[in-house]
């Protein structure tokens, strides 16, 4: 196998910039470089010993070990995935049964306490352990590949992310099957939340458990932020990187800012309710009000959070079935990161019928109708995109295009609701129940399963059936139709959300009756996804590397991919690597000067090792010494749950204990390995994991 040798080194030589140039990556300044040995660039062939030996390193070990100390984010991401749909079949039965409920007038198949629990819960499952977590599933899985990478930049922190996740949903769940689950609303108002009003455990509970899943989105963000900056392929300069990164990165950021005024805000209720504090009690002196700012101006980020990274798929996916690349490239990147930007500014309109001041109601409504013009930039640009291109109606294709139309009821829905005037008509109504599932429920599954359907291929190496596919997408847009829009309806008669039961001479019997019979059709739809998912698992046609013919790098690699992802870190000159020979100068899109290099490329091979890459331009930077499989994460993501289960279950010693086991493995993960400690500092640099 031809090799060719790199020494790169502070004494930058001209054999080195000649080869940086032959293969596409501008040479860099000799003082920007770090990369202390002898580096190899060549080819890897499939079935070689080099190829062998880097499966044997990147491999997991088999069984139980390897179940619970790995570290791979692909099957992170895959668990991400399973676990969060797990979360929405709970939501969804705890739906159809307040559905049931509501069917009909003066129903008494639930009692005020259980339809409280049950819409608390539902609430709190479809927003924060569905919603963002299955994003999290694609982006562990999808961001090391699309960025030609080899793993996230913190494996371990990654898998520590995820195990808190799944503990975090089941601390919360935890007093659901004693009756005592959080019954204040997802919300969790103060003073309702008080311990006035709630004796028992389910606020407990609640605010406890947010805390603990704070923990896991605030580490996962910070993984994601740093792999964006630090591990993109050589050339990947941030004008080039897909737009389901753009949006991932912005959320995680975004995450970054607003998560811990949300965990401040339920740790300072816990601290009200047993530490005997008054931030929220007004008889001593505490405002109800501010809890409203702590919680929306985290709630109203998050909503954007796990819409921009759903928009990021739409965005690389629907252009594959368009055959064209995507129209706007760049002021949709621009829009994604100015949405969030502007998010961060509109909390308020979720309390314009709290009595703030006049200004505040004009400043924030504006800014309320400003949103959605960066909504539309990427809106006009998908409807463009369809336009202009060759559309294949897919199934993928029709779940994008299915979004795209449910975006635009959602977004208008919102845009009507930041005119003062109109939200004092229609606040604590039916009609904001309608946006929300539009927003939160239409803009993030329909893209989910659309994206599921379109990386499923590469997932598993087999085909979902393109029948079960469009028949569960009509299905599903029918019944999702017909479930939610009504709602709009009932909130114009004046149906308040939040009630349990209704009277027969409102006027409302209709609309909540069709309501009902849609949940159950969306239900049927959701069904028919779930039984074409497991049947193609075992069954499904077998896929090539590339069954869809797409542009991005994860479609270079074999389906599933291998261990290591890349046997060689790949070189990119453009945004579409894969269709670079058939893109003509000057089209719409990138036109690139040089050809992206992916089956030759920087060797890797001595343990596990990852190229760092320069912040913006993609340049090779630093060798990663990348930490091997470990049972650390699994442990801390248990002990610091059950830190929080002493704290609930006021166990001062338990609770001791718990966090000195804590400290323990966190000495452990911390301890230099061996190898690392063996070589000259300079020879290498840890990852930091």
């Amino acid at each position: 196998m031809p090799l060719r040798y790199l020494r790169i080194c502070p004494r930058y030589t001209d054999q080195g910039a000649q080869l940086m140039a032959d293969s596409t990556v501008s040479p860099a300044r000799p003082e920007a470089l770090r990369l202390s040995r002898t580096l190899r660039i060549g080819r890897i062939e499939p079935g070689s010993t080099e190829e062998a030996r880097l499966r044997e390193l990147w491999e997991a070990r088999p069984g139980w070990r390897g179940w619970f100390s790995t570290v791979d984010h692909k099957t992170i991401g895959l668990r991400y995935l399973v676990t969060a749909f797990l979360f929405l079949l709970a939501g969804g039965i705890e739906a159809l049964l307040m559905r049931v409920q509501l069917a009909r007038p003066n129903a008494t198949v639930l009692t005020p306490e259980q339809y409280n629990q049950l819409f608390t819960m539902h609430g709190v499952t479809m927003i924060f352990l569905y919603a963002l977590p299955v994003l999290s599933g694609f982006s562990n899985y999808l961001w090391p590949l699309i960025l030609g990478a080899r793993d996230m930049a913190f494996p371990r922190l990654n898998a520590f992310s995820y195990w808190v996740f799944v503990f975090a949903g089941l601390f919360l769940y935890a007093s659901f099957p004693l009756g005592e689950a959080p019954n204040a609303g997802w919300f969790n108002y103060a003073p309702l939340s008080g311990l006035e009003y709630n004796t028992g455990p389910n606020i407990d509970v609640y605010a406890l458990g947010m805390v603990l899943l704070g923990i896991s989105t605030t580490v996962g963000s910070i993984n994601f932020v740093v792999t964006l900056l630090r591990m993109r392929a050589p050339g990947m300069s941030l004008d080039r990187i897909p737009v389901l990164v753009w949006g991932t990165l912005t959320a995680s950021g975004a995450n970054l800012l607003a998560v811990p005024s949300v965990s401040l805000a339920f740790f300072l209720l816990w601290m009200d309710r047993r530490v005997g504090t008054h931030f929220f009690d007004v008889l001593n002196g505490g405002r109800p009000l501010l809890w409203q700012h702590l919680f929306w101006i985290f709630a109203h980020p998050w909503v954007y959070a796990v819409v921009l990274p759903a928009m990021g798929i739409v965005s690389d996916a629907l252009p594959v079935f368009c055959r064209r690349p995507l129209v706007g490239y760049g002021p949709v990147a621009l829009s994604t990161v100015a949405t969030m930007l502007v998010g961060f500014v509109v909390w308020i309109h979720h309390m314009f019928a709290t009595g703030i001041p006049a200004l505040a109601l004009s400043f924030f409504g504006a800014a309320s109708m400003v949103i959605a013009v960066p909504s539309a930039v990427a809106t006009f640009a998908w409807i463009a995109t369809i336009w202009t291109g060759r559309p294949v109606m897919r199934a993928p294709f029709l779940f994008f295009a299915g979004f795209v139309f449910l975006f635009v009821v959602g977004g208008v829905s919102g845009v009507m609701t930041a005119a003062v005037p109109f939200d004092w008509q229609l606040t604590d109504t039916y009609f904001v129940v309608a946006h929300l599932h539009y927003v939160l429920l239409g803009i993030n599954v329909f893209p989910v399963i659309g994206g599921i359907y379109f990386w499923f291929p590469k997932f598993t190496g087999r085909m979902m059936s393109e029948r079960l596919g469009k028949t569960g997408f009509w299905v599903m847009f029918v019944g999702f139709n017909t479930a939610f829009f009504p709602m709009h309806i009932a909130g114009l008669l004046g149906m308040p959300r939040r009630i349990y039961t209704y009277p027969a001479d409102m006027g409302w019997n209709t609309v909540n009756l069709v309501t009902s019979l849609g949940s159950f059709v969306f239900a049927f739809g959701v069904l028919i996804f779930l039984v074409d998912l497991l049947y193609s698992v075992k069954r499904g046609a077998i896929a090539g590397n590339n069954p869809w013919d797409a542009p991005t790098l994860e479609w270079s690699v074999s389906s599933p991919p291998p261990p290591y992802n890349f046997a060689v870190v790949p070189f990119v000159a453009s945004r579409h690597p894969l269709w670079e020979g058939r893109m003509e100068e000057g089209a719409a899109g990138e036109a690139p000067r040089r050809r992206s290099k992916l089956d030759e490329g920087f060797l890797l091979g001595e343990g596990r090792e990852a190229l760092g890459t320069t912040a913006l331009e993609g340049k090779p930077d630093v060798i990663l010494k990348m930490p091997d499989d470990s049972y650390a994460p699994f442990w801390l993501g248990l002990f610091a749950t059950l830190v929080f289960a002493g704290l609930a279950l006021h166990a001062r010693f338990f609770t001791a204990a718990a966090l000195l086991a804590c400290a323990i493995i966190i000495v452990v993960w911390l301890w230099p390995e061996r190898a690392l400690i063996q070589r000259e500092p300079q020879t290498v640099t840890d990852a930091g994991d």
